[in-house]
């Protein structure tokens, strides 16, 4: 979820802010001014486990944290504090992202995913596979109980499909998989041993039917990471291929924080040509309770608070939180988001 009120009310002001002169004081305040009081959670990391060694995941080979599974009575204490949007107010931005960015809401692009399910949904992965956490049937009835929409994104050859269809009927309104390739060879060269493409498919396949068997209304979506090599174009055809006629939302996706890979190409995503709107839109809690600047933090660098003894609303509104608006929006030498982050800041803009 992020603060929809936020990029409504702020969007107008975007489109003036790049050769707009005004003053700096100004545009932080009008930030400020802008930014909602009462806290959204963007991503809920509910375990950092994982047994996948992909290429371009920062956890391979650069997270050094603790293996930590979330325990539900935080989870509960979490999730306690985070309201759904109303019926009313979902419209209010259906209809804002289609006069405002031009995307309708019957679209299928990583842009109309972005705006028309990321907003509405608790994000339930961080770092980790959601499969391989114990409560997760658990979390998704609470958060059913709730009204709170969820949705992760996993591995399919981590899938017990009996217990995926378990967690159809206790609530789970999204389910990502990701596969790179056709081809057994690629998808294990990107993925890591066993993760081939045939059996994630024949997986996936099984999933769909039992959803159609038992009426679930998970939506099961598939995604390809677009790495602009030279046989991006032909691969995504293929995926698109092997599951046509299914029921499935398709995709493809630019790769995020390409600093990390030393590479350099355009992306159509909305979400990485608008500047960074994390600080002042919503907060990521990690698996061990710790409140971070964004999901990309994955050695959690910037801890600006501690869900295991504050609320949220204390934090959000906290003197940690208004020191890393003021950072991030100056370009902070040394700070991560300026110096290892490939997102656009606000700061540039003038």
């Amino acid at each position: 979820m992020f603060d929809i009120d936020f990029y409504m009310k702020i969007g107008e002001f975007k489109k003036s802010l790049p050769g707009g002169g005004f003053a700096r004081d100004y545009v932080l305040g009008k930030l400020e001014e802008c930014r909602n009081r009462e806290p959204f959670v963007f991503n809920l990391e509910t375990t950092n486990d994982c047994n996948m060694k992909c290429r371009m995941c920062p956890r391979t080979t650069k997270m050094t944290r603790p293996i930590e599974t979330m325990e539900m009575d935080l989870f509960s204490r979490i999730t306690d504090q985070i309201s759904p949007f109303s019926e009313k107010k979902w419209s209010q931005w259906e209809n804002f992202v289609e006069s405002y960015y031009g995307i309708p809401h019957d679209d299928m692009s990583e842009n109309h995913f972005f705006l028309y399910v990321i907003p509405r949904v608790l994000v339930l992965y961080g770092y980790g596979d959601p499969l391989l956490d114990e409560f997760m049937v658990k979390r998704l009835k609470l958060l059913s109980s709730r009204g709170i929409p969820s949705y992760f994104s996993c591995n399919p050859m981590n899938m017990d499909t009996e217990r995926v269809v378990e967690m159809f009927g206790s609530g789970l309104d999204y389910i990502k998989f990701s596969i790179e390739s056709v081809h057994d060879s690629r998808q294990i060269w990107i993925r890591g041993a066993g993760k081939d493409f045939e059996k994630s498919h024949k997986k996936i396949v099984k999933l769909l039917g039992l959803k159609k068997k038992y009426g679930y209304r998970t939506t099961v979506v598939v995604t390809m990471l677009n790495f602009n090599d030279d046989g991006q174009e032909k691969e995504f055809s293929d995926l698109k291929k092997a599951f046509r006629g299914l029921d499935v939302y398709l995709y493809e996706k630019s790769l995020d924080q390409k600093w990390l890979h030393g590479v350099k190409y355009s992306t159509r995503s909305i979400h990485w040509n608008e500047f960074c709107q994390f600080p002042w839109s919503s907060m990521t809690i990690k698996s061990n309770g710790e409140v971070v600047m964004c999901v990309t933090d994955y050695n959690n660098e910037i801890v600006l608070g501690d869900v295991n003894c504050q609320r949220l609303y204390e934090i959000w509104n906290g003197e940690k939180y208004g020191k890393f608006r003021q950072d991030h929006f100056i370009r902070r030498e040394g700070a991560k988001c300026t110096s290892r982050c490939d997102m656009k800041l606000v700061g540039d803009l003038f």
